[in-house]
């Protein structure tokens, strides 16, 4: 692919709405919406690279109240043109087709590669890349299973979406819990993920989300890992402007 002119590419991920609750989502979800209008003109491909919900289970007719606002900008934007592509997340697994019928974005379940003016990307959410995690590298088995996703269709929708929230807001306390850290290329999964990868085959840029850190890490081969953050601390996403790529901070005007 190559950007036309004066276009650039962009990447978030993270934004997990509907915590901590209704009040500060709703605060999040529309500083969301602006970053999204702030970006439109010069907007040519929009990658969201998963959690974009902090609990997302569809049911053949029905999906999770709220968020009514995040959804209305990805139609305009999508109806307005703009490539919008998504990625599931740890927490919004079950994404079964709601975003391709009705907003035309089309959703990935696993890691893409892509390659845009020459550069070569390799784009995920990041969960369950990597050595360790072998818990929840099973439980992301079962979850996607066939038949886990028909026995979770015959609940009803509210005792289905309540019990998967109340099992979410079990998991990493991502608003009120420690800041996040970067441990290192040794103790990063991701990373060494990537330097694994690039014993096989070269990538200028490797994108993730899910470790809630916004960082800029130097590879081998003039490779570069990237994480976007959130949107819960950092407002946090990464501008490819057709030859370099740099994490950025939204600040609301």
């Amino acid at each position: 692919m190559e950007l036309p002119k004066g276009k650039k590419v962009y990447f978030a991920s993270d934004f997990h709405l509907g915590i901590p609750d209704r009040t500060s989502s709703l605060e999040r979800e529309k500083r969301i919406c602006a970053w999204l209008d702030s970006i439109k003109a010069d907007a040519g491909l929009l990658y969201l690279v998963g959690d974009l919900f902090d609990t997302w289970f569809e049911y053949k007719n029905v999906i999770p109240k709220g968020y009514i606002r995040f959804l209305g900008k990805l139609a305009e934007l999508s109806d307005s043109g703009l490539q919008i592509e998504a990625f599931t997340g740890n927490h919004d697994l079950w994404m079964l087709g709601y975003f391709e019928q009705e907003l035309g974005i089309p959703v990935h379940h696993h890691p893409i590669q892509r390659e845009i003016n020459g550069k070569k990307f390799f784009i995920g959410h990041g969960d369950g890349l990597g050595p360790g995690d072998h818990g929840y590298k099973l439980l992301k088995k079962v979850l996607r299973s066939p038949v886990s996703q028909w026995l979770y269709r015959r609940v009803h929708p509210d005792t289905g979406v309540g019990v998967a929230s109340w099992f979410s807001r079990l998991g990493p306390k991502h608003v009120d819990g420690p800041v996040k850290e970067f441990l290192g290329p040794d103790k990063e999964w991701l990373v060494q993920f990537c330097l694994e990868t690039l014993n096989k085959e070269h990538f200028d840029y490797f994108i993730f989300g899910h470790r809630h850190i916004a960082v800029e890490y130097p590879l081998p081969q003039s490779s570069l890992y990237v994480n976007l953050g959130d949107w819960l601390r950092y407002d946090s996403y990464a501008e490819f402007d057709g030859s370099n790529l740099k994490l950025k901070y939204y600040k609301a005007h």
